[in-house]
């Protein structure tokens, strides 16, 4: 696993790396790539996480994969399950604060900057590791709807669609192909496109099922003259709730059926555990 001298901590450049990369980074983003695969996506008025979810064995229940931060957003993750409960209850206290300190909801951007913050600096001091979780954060504020990709290296940035963890390339394919649909798509069209790009990234013996799917949504409310626009907080919907969701696109042909993708990919270790 180790490539060379330069991967025992972090702190690369204090230790001169020829190659100036911070290994401990590089792994972390490939504890990402072992997770099951999330999806999310964004219209003008809804933003949609969808998830599969993983059981470490036969006795074990289902992992979760979705989590409400606040009422107006939301976040999936992909990876390390621990390190994303650190994550996410550090991002619960932020929204928490800034509505008792202000009365209003944290908008989704500043959210977060301060977790990519908080994990940029693991990346800088001696003795910490970097967060070994990818997460996908949908949420709505005064500017509309939004998706926002955390890595582990800090880095964030706002996205129209997006796909992390094992077999996620097929579900990136599926979304680049529909991108032009989905601003003007309602709830629950969104929805049946995350599912199908999600579709896209199963092996050729797995099917979606109320057991190992979820779906998170978010949006605003229809428009009412004279009043703002209210929030459609975030839910997530498990097992009886996603039933109609799945059986509209259990036969869809445009969903795929998951034939053409690579056996084995992210079937080594399982880390959402």
């Amino acid at each position: 696993m180790f490539r060379n001298n330069y991967d025992n901590d972090s702190v690369t450049f204090s230790l001169s790396s020829p190659q100036g990369r911070i290994f401990q980074v590089e792994y972390a983003a490939e504890a990402v790539k072992q997770g099951s695969v999330v999806v999310g996506l964004t219209s003008k008025t809804h933003a949609v996480l969808v998830a599969i979810k993983r059981n470490a064995e036969e006795l074990s229940s289902y992992q979760k994969k979705l989590f409400a931060v606040d009422e107006h957003v939301g976040l999936a993750i992909a990876g390390l399950t621990s390190d994303a409960r650190v994550l996410s209850n550090f991002m619960k206290q932020q929204c928490l604060s800034q509505r008792l300190t202000y009365d209003r909801a944290m908008p989704v951007e500043t959210l977060v900057s301060l977790i990519g913050d908080k994990a940029q600096l693991n990346t800088q001091h001696y003795g910490k590791r970097p967060y070994g979780v990818g997460l996908l954060v949908a949420g709505v504020d005064e500017t509309g709807a939004h998706l926002f990709e955390f890595q582990p290296s800090g880095l964030t940035q706002e996205m129209l669609a997006c796909a992390i963890g094992a077999r996620s390339q097929m579900a990136r394919t599926y979304l680049e192909k529909n991108l032009e649909k989905f601003a003007e798509c309602g709830r629950d069209e969104l929805v049946r496109h995350g599912l199908r790009a999600l579709k896209e990234t199963l092996v050729q013996d797995r099917e979606l099922t109320l057991e190992n799917t979820s779906v998170g949504v978010v949006g605003l409310q229809e428009a009412v003259p004279g009043k703002k626009r209210g929030v459609e907080a975030f839910k997530v919907h498990d097992g009886a709730d996603v039933k109609e969701w799945i059986n509209s696109v259990a036969d869809d042909a445009e969903g795929g059926t998951g034939e053409t993708t690579e056996e084995g990919e992210g079937e080594g270790m399982q880390v959402d555990e």
